[in-house]
């Protein structure tokens, strides 16, 4: 207000997914909407953030819980900005490219384990990941745009990791990517659990977030966590509730997601407490 932009003028978010949700969501609401670009420079931000209209910023409540669906112009995601990025925030956004595999396409997490080493490194196994990974999200983006229905399934491993990272202050200790790595663990457990999936699945999977540098288990957080109740209580503030009711993507296996609701939460509860 104070630079007296105009609805006509463009925003531009050039950084990692905090910048694009903030520039995204300052933009949904100056003037009642104003258009704006997204730039992703962080792994995470181009296969995941910067796609979809899905603006919004962190509260004390949960994660993400104030915010906007409002779609960018355009998304201009240049490779050349990851040649910067830290050890860590690459690894973290290698969770989210993880996920499309484990939703519904097994053989692009077939294909991940044969080329994780060459996209960490730089080849050309990292351009195609990357791509592969937003024409996933932009087909489920168009058909379900405002998460009603199958959007959610991008959610994998989302609950448990956004309760973990308001657990932890959303701060360092531990990154989004990271969250969401051992919350698809947490998740392929859950299901194998309740007699869903294969156990042999959630070892696989581990075995491959570990060999990126994620963690995989509530241990691997530093300083540990609180209490199984006040998990619970991050849960049950996580979007997907519905009428009070836990939603959670579970799976049948790799490549089998699907969306259930209606979870027990002392399901969750005591499977948390035998996690820990």
């Amino acid at each position: 207000m104070a630079a007296r932009l105009e609805r006509g003028d463009l925003v531009i978010a050039l950084g990692g997914g905090v910048i694009g949700d903030l520039a995204g969501f300052a933009a949904s609401i100056a003037r009642r909407g104003m258009d704006f670009v997204q730039m992703p420079t962080s792994l995470l931000a181009r296969v995941d953030s910067s796609v979809g209209g899905k603006t919004g910023i962190n509260s004390p409540h949960g994660k993400n819980l104030i915010g906007a669906f409002h779609q960018p112009r355009l998304v201009l995601a240049d490779l050349s900005t990851l040649d910067t990025s830290a050890p860590c925030q690459f690894a973290s956004g290698y969770a989210e490219v993880v996920k499309y595999g484990l939703i519904d396409d097994e053989d692009f997490f077939f294909w991940l384990e044969e080329k994780r080493e060459e996209i960490f490194a730089g080849g050309p196994a990292q351009g195609e990941a990357i791509a592969r990974c937003c024409a996933h999200k932009a087909r489920v983006v168009i058909e379900d745009e405002k998460e009603l229905g199958v959007r959610a399934l991008l959610n994998l491993g989302h609950t448990f990791g956004h309760a973990l990272e308001k657990d932890t202050g959303y701060s360092d200790r531990l990154l989004h990517g990271e969250g969401v790595s051992i919350g698809m663990v947490l998740a392929h457990g859950f299901s194998a659990g309740l007699g869903l999936a294969p156990s042999r699945d959630t070892g696989r999977i581990a075995a491959h977030l570990k060999s990126a540098g994620l963690p995989t288990i509530l241990g691997d957080i530093e300083g540990g966590l609180g209490s199984t109740e006040t998990l619970m209580a991050a849960i049950a503030q996580d979007k997907k509730v519905s009428r009070r009711a836990l939603t959670f993507i579970l799976t049948r296996g790799i490549g089998k997601a699907f969306i259930e609701k209606g979870v027990a939460p002392e399901a969750v509860s005591a499977f948390l407490d035998e996690m820990r």
